[in-house]
């Protein structure tokens, strides 16, 4: 680039000048370049920010230890449960009052919603008619009666006659046959008594059951006879009360091989949404097939009810109690991992080191799991800061009682204890960083 010539001939400074900075410019953008290409080039490989993420969260050797949360196994009874089964509240007996004759209902002795026991007193039908009735079959079986007695009289007389031989044997043989005669019509008239006595008890309605009435159905002064369809009031037993629920087919051989052998299946009812429990009880009984269009099997377990708490058609939730498996190994849940060496723990050593070591799990009971291979009563296991670990990481365990011990729920352990908080808050920036939190897969040694 050549500076342009003025009109006297000359060169111009000013575009002197802008060519003068214009190579200077150019030749330090070149030695930029060429001093970073240079500093790549030669200076050592600088260790990436994942792999100092790393090095903090997997707490390898020549790493910090890491504090942690454990828990040691423990021996301890695991209840063998079916949780969250569907149940109906079913009365014993639902009995449905009606009235057994015609007559006009003079009066109601119950107030509704009332318990009644058996026997008491529930309505009054007009019982005149039926009295009536009564006396005349009464008056009846009196007059047929001394008419018995008085051909009963005469028989005896023709017996006597016949063996002085004074009258024809004949007449004996219709005086006996008058006094069967006779005595047959006592004893339709003895029917017709006691039908009118027991018309008689029917005008009194009385309860058949111990039971709560429900809502009347028939108002005094009706006139009511057996073919009514309505009901004067429904009775329905609810001490002790029963609930239908249904198990899976699956779970019937465990439990009815339980009930064989005459153990007692306890049983515990919770309202809708397992917030209040309701009634402890018992199973009484399996039902003799199985649903093949649902694939369970029904059980009616009986509650005592004192409180009344369980109400006729209640829809309730149940837990039932098949077995206890007593003292048995024991893992808290919060312990346990899932990812590609299976089911597995992180046992921490007598040196502080962790291993992942697999475990094969049995019955679950709340926050433990029985624990049939691998891990022995007396092992130490971590339950939280395992996102931070890996095999062969060193630990500082912070050991917890029973009245700390970690669960899922259960919030973080304190950090003026476990100096856990700094490294929570490197954990958020290496999570900012493309890191991804909870993954509790281990790593490869």
């Amino acid at each position: 680039m050549k500076p342009r010539i003025d009109q006297s001939g000359e060169p111009s400074w000013h575009n002197v000048w802008s060519l003068l900075r214009l190579r200077y410019l150019t030749v330090l953008i070149i030695l930029a370049i060429a001093g970073g290409l240079a500093y790549r080039m030669l200076a050592p490989p600088a260790v990436s920010a994942q792999a100092e993420r790393s090095g903090r969260r997997g707490g390898g050797a020549g790493g910090p230890p890491i504090p942690v949360s454990a828990s040691p196994v423990k021996q301890r009874d695991i209840n063998v449960k079916l949780n969250k089964l569907l149940g109906t509240v079913t009365p014993l007996a639902v009995v449905s009052i009606k009235t057994q004759i015609a007559g006009r209902l003079i009066s109601v002795d119950f107030k509704e919603g009332q318990t009644v026991k058996k026997g008491d007193m529930l309505a009054q039908i007009d019982p005149r008619p039926y009295q009536f009735a009564l006396d005349q079959a009464a008056g009846q079986l009196d007059r047929d009666k001394a008419t018995l007695r008085n051909a009963e009289l005469d028989q005896k007389r023709y017996k006597t006659l016949v063996a002085q031989d004074s009258i024809a044997v004949q007449q004996l043989d219709a005086q006996e046959a008058l006094v069967r005669q006779l005595a047959g019509t006592v004893s339709a008239d003895q029917a017709l008594v006691d039908t009118a006595r027991l018309n008689l008890s029917f005008c009194r309605i009385v309860a058949p059951i111990d039971g709560r009435t429900g809502l009347r159905m028939v108002d005094p002064g009706n006139y009511i006879q057996i073919s009514d369809n309505a009901n004067i009031v429904v009775i329905s037993q609810v001490k002790p009360i029963s609930v239908i629920f249904t198990i899976p087919e699956d779970e019937l051989p465990k439990v009815a091989k339980r009930m064989s052998s005459g153990a007692i299946l306890p049983v515990t009812a919770f309202d809708r949404d397992q917030s209040r429990q309701l009634a402890r009880g018992k199973v009484q009984v399996i039902d003799n097939q199985i649903d093949t269009t649902t694939g369970t099997v029904k059980l009616r377990a009986v509650f005592e009810n004192e409180d009344e708490s369980l109400f006729a058609n209640q829809f309730v939730t149940l837990d039932l109690l098949v077995d206890t498996h007593v003292q048995v190994p024991t893992v808290a849940s919060a312990a346990i991992q899932r990812g590609a060496p299976g089911t597995f723990v992180y046992l921490i050593g007598e040196d502080g080191i962790v291993s992942v070591r697999p475990v094969k799990l049995g019955q679950s009971d709340g926050d433990w799991f029985e624990v049939n291979e691998g891990l022995n009563v007396g092992d130490v296991v971590v339950t939280d800061g395992l996102d931070r670990l890996k095999e062969g990481a060193k630990v500082i365990p912070h050991i917890e009682t029973g009245a700390d011990a970690k669960t899922p729920d259960s919030k973080d352990p304190d950090p003026a204890r476990t100096g856990d908080r700094p490294h929570r808050k490197r954990d958020k920036l290496g999570d900012k960083a493309g890191d991804k939190p909870g993954d509790s897969a281990p790593a490869q040694p």
